[in-house]
């Protein structure tokens, strides 16, 4: 990245013929590197031509082509949607072109956190205890059921992070079999096996068609001391199912409080990877410093989980010439295939419109945004490619498909094993997670400044010339492990994570 023109604007690429304002630009001011003045008002974060740019052709930023020009450009012009069209274009996938070896850390100078160690060696960040609703008819109970788990009756169990209702909107009114109803059981046993779950409790009302029997038989789930099922119809209502969830918790209260952090490695880290927000400085500085930090966890080990489908569309190629075989370079392609079928004929990002403010933030269309999302995955090689929720047994860098809307995109992270996420964002999301905690990162400091109650981290330092991309890389790496560690973050701080389970609806409702 070379700064420009005075400090004002940033040339990213020496093929660029955009650059990226770092402050807002008045019409009429003078740009000393290009002997010229602007010809519009620029926000921060939006792009101007470098040079002069004809109609139609390609428009380049970090030396991607993010569309072409539908007029001719001037130097100064302001370079934005209304002058640039979304076309596509062939992308050789060249599997395998950019895989380069991992400097893998032996084990005994791999980084460490605090963790809680479960029977099946897996390891989790927190120690909550967790109650699932198989349908939408049972969510009200396991409210209730929670709720009675206030901060005055769990303070005799110190050692756990309390008692969270996973509600959910399905279950019910579906096709099953289908492949609806396989992502729901699957999200569900996901959260049921998860690490930071120490005991689960799963209720049904029995004559929704994702019987409680039926999920736990088809995931392989187990029913034991800190695994309780109920279903309402058997127990005797709605305040009967509540009085025996309060009862089946408190018995597993001792239990799960039992459980001690020890250290251990961050190869059991496995971070979520998402983004919300985005805005033209994403791409800058934290999308490609939380990337810089992913490449440090993979050389110790960890696992970093790269999602959101439709925001690698247009430049999927920057993934699969880093797959580590064909095979999964294809597989990485079939996922976008079946999205351009899913969302074929509708006005979805997937299609080129991007969110109202990743448009004020200055990007102009899936292909930019884009750009700047996959950054967060780093350079390392691409291990693996898994289903929404499907469980994530490779390390290092892998993908997992799904939608770009953040809550079902953590969701299904959440529910593959992420033990932490990792969220960057522009305009400033309010995002947060149970029970893998949420830590946010701010693409500059403006925004840092206006809601730092919500930010953990402020990525702007790099853009300010505080900080290098691989320092602050190093700066997110630490702070992760602190956070691993117990160590709230700002979103836990605000009692975030209630509400913010969304399983991935993917069929009709009938």
């Amino acid at each position: 990245m070379n700064t420009a023109t005075a400090g004002l604007l940033l040339h990213l690429h020496p093929n660029d013929n955009v650059l990226v304002a770092k402050a807002p630009l008045a019409l009429g001011q003078e740009l000393p590197g290009l002997k010229v003045r602007t010809r519009a008002q620029v926000p921060a974060g939006h792009k101007i031509a470098a040079r002069r740019i004809a109609a139609g052709e390609p428009v380049r930023k970090y030396d991607t082509v993010i569309g072409v020009a539908t007029r001719d450009l001037e130097p100064g012009d302001y370079v934005h949607s209304h002058n640039i069209a979304l076309v596509d274009y062939y992308r050789d996938p060249a599997f395998g072109a950019d895989v380069r070896p991992v400097d893998y850390l032996p084990e005994h100078q791999r980084a460490s956190f605090q963790g809680f160690v479960r029977e099946d060696g897996r390891v989790g960040t927190r120690n909550f205890i967790g109650i699932l609703s198989s349908v939408n008819c049972s969510a009200t109970v396991i409210k209730n059921i929670a709720a009675h788990f206030t901060p005055e009756r769990l303070a005799a169990f110190p050692h756990l992070d309390g008692v969270v209702a996973f509600a959910q909107t399905s279950g019910c009114g579906m096709s099953s079999p289908s492949e609806h109803f396989d992502v729901l059981r699957r999200t569900l046993a996901g959260y049921a096996r998860h690490p930071n779950l120490a005991g689960v409790l799963i209720v049904g009302l029995g004559c929704e068609r994702n019987q409680v029997d039926g999920l736990v038989e088809s995931q392989g789930l187990e029913r034991s001391k800190l695994m309780r099922t109920l279903v309402m119809q058997d127990v005797g209502g709605t305040r009967a199912t509540i009085a025996a969830g309060v009862q089946a918790i408190e018995e597993m209260l001792p239990m799960a409080d039992a459980a001690r952090r020890s250290t251990v490695s961050a190869a059991h880290l496995k971070i979520g990877l998402e983004c919300g927000g985005s805005d033209g400085f994403s791409g800058i500085t934290c999308n490609p410093a939380l990337g810089a930090a992913m490449d440090i966890l993979v050389r110790h080990g960890g696992t970093a989980i790269l999602s959101e489908t439709p925001e690698i569309h247009g430049v999927e190629f920057m993934l699969t010439r880093r797959a580590v075989t064909p095979e999964v370079g294809q597989k990485l392609l079939d996922r976008l295939a079946w999205w351009e079928r899913y969302t074929a004929g509708q006005n979805a990002q997937f299609n080129g419109v991007v969110g109202h403010g990743n448009q004020a933030g200055g990007l102009a269309n899936i292909f930019e945004k884009s750009l700047g999302s996959a950054m967060k995955g780093g350079t390392t090689p691409l291990q693996a490619v898994y289903e929404y929720a499907e469980p994530i047994t490779t390390s290092g860098f892998v993908f997992m498909d799904s939608p770009g809307y953040d809550p079902v995109a953590s969701t299904g992270q959440i529910a593959s094993g992420a033990n932490l996420i990792c969220f960057t964002t522009g305009r400033g999301s309010m995002f947060g997670s149970k029970p893998a905690p949420t830590i946010k990162l701010a693409s500059n400091t403006p925004m840092y400044q206006r809601l730092e109650e919500d930010m953990d981290i402020n990525c702007g330092l790099i853009v300010d010339g505080e900080m290098t991309v691989p320092q602050m890389g190093e700066r997110i790496f630490q702070q992760i492990l602190r956070h691993a560690s117990g160590e709230r973050t700002k979103s836990e701080g605000l009692g975030l994570g209630d509400h913010e389970f969304v399983p991935w609806h993917l069929g009709i409702v009938s």
